[in-house]
């Protein structure tokens, strides 16, 4: 591994200039299992040695826990670095354990000063609506987003998780720099309708999960019997019991082209990611998630991986064998809207 930087993209056509690949922070706070603080901080500074300038929050992980985590490094190194938050999942009072989506104007001014005082930050750079609350026009959603922009609370607007009509109705009321949804060799539904509409929009896609929750790396092959019960994964339909199995036996051309390049299984998944970019034409910025310096070194060098046709042809069809879906309830994806 040597140290040289990673590349660098644009999130859009209004976006800022970001290292070709982010980091996803949530799994440092919450949802993978025990917490590393110590090992999560070096993470995050060794990320930036290698260029890796996007840093991927939300107020929903670990219930303000994870931007409260990241305030210190944002603060110490805030001008070389883009500050990624979202709003959308709200917890009741009465249920810490629920996420409910809201969108509605009140909420989301609450949310932004929330994540703003949790952050320690005058500015968000890119303020993402985490879910989509069909009851709330999308209009009027990013109608007070762009109001946070003009205040000078916010300097770029995010969508996670929509669809394509709903991303060109939100373009219409505001620029929109990024979509975040997710998109790996494991997760391809977004290329029918909102790949096209992103590069149509000049609008950069953010793969989140691009590793599959890891499971594409091989770190682990049933949720169930290798993860801790604190660990997420274990409520998602593909990481468990046959559908873990049948899931398990899809990695086999992963593993040839691994094998040819020298390079880890993870290493392919992202650079079949990145390589989406000259594929379909349009700015792609995964955002690999990990508490592992060793592993933020091993995702960057895959930005420096380019597979062949052959190669591209090989992992094609894995995506269409993938059993289970994404989440146990699906209701917090846009899959049902299309």
């Amino acid at each position: 591994m040597t140290d040289s930087r990673i590349p660098t993209g644009r999130l859009g056509d209004t976006g800022p200039e970001v290292g070709a690949q982010g980091l996803g922070c949530m799994g440092m706070s919450f949802a993978y299992g025990p917490v590393d603080a110590k090992a999560s901080r070096a993470t995050l500074e060794r990320a930036l040695e290698l260029g890796v300038t996007l840093y991927d929050t939300a107020d929903a992980y670990g219930v303000g826990e994870n931007e409260r985590f990241l305030s210190p490094f944002f603060k110490a190194n805030r001008d070389e670095l883009v500050i990624a938050t979202k709003f959308a999942l709200a917890i009741p009072p009465d249920d810490p354990t629920r996420r409910i989506i809201r969108n509605d104007p009140p909420y989301i001014r609450q949310a932004a000063e929330a994540s703003l005082k949790r952050l320690d930050v005058d500015v968000i750079d890119l303020y993402y609506m985490h879910r989509r609350d069909v009851n709330v026009p999308i209009e009027e959603t990013v109608g007070v987003m762009a109001e946070l922009v003009r205040e000078g609370k916010v300097k770029h607007l995010g969508l996670s998780e929509v669809t394509a009509d709903e991303l060109r109705a939100a373009q219409a009321v505001h620029p929109i720099a990024a979509v975040q949804s997710e998109w790996s060799l494991f997760s391809r539904d977004i290329e029918a309708q909102v790949v096209p509409a992103v590069r149509e929009l000049g609008v950069a896609l953010v793969p989140y999960s691009p590793l599959g929750r890891g499971f594409l790396t091989g770190s682990f092959a049933n949720a169930d019997k290798e993860l801790t019960s604190d660990d997420f994964r274990r409520q998602q339909p593909r990481f468990t019991g046959e559908n873990a199995a049948a899931n398990v036996a899809l990695l086999e051309p992963v593993r040839t082209v691994a094998e040819s390049h020298g390079a880890s299984l993870g290493q392919i998944a992202l650079a079949w990611v990145q390589q989406q970019a000259a594929v379909h034409g349009l700015p792609v910025i995964p955002i690999p998630g990990t508490r592992k310096p060793t592993r933020v070194e091993e995702n960057a060098a895959a930005t420096r991986i380019v597979l062949t046709e052959d190669e591209l042809a090989l992992l094609e069809p894995i995506a269409a064998k993938v059993a289970g879906d994404r989440y146990a309830d699906m209701t917090f994806t846009s899959a049902g809207r299309e």
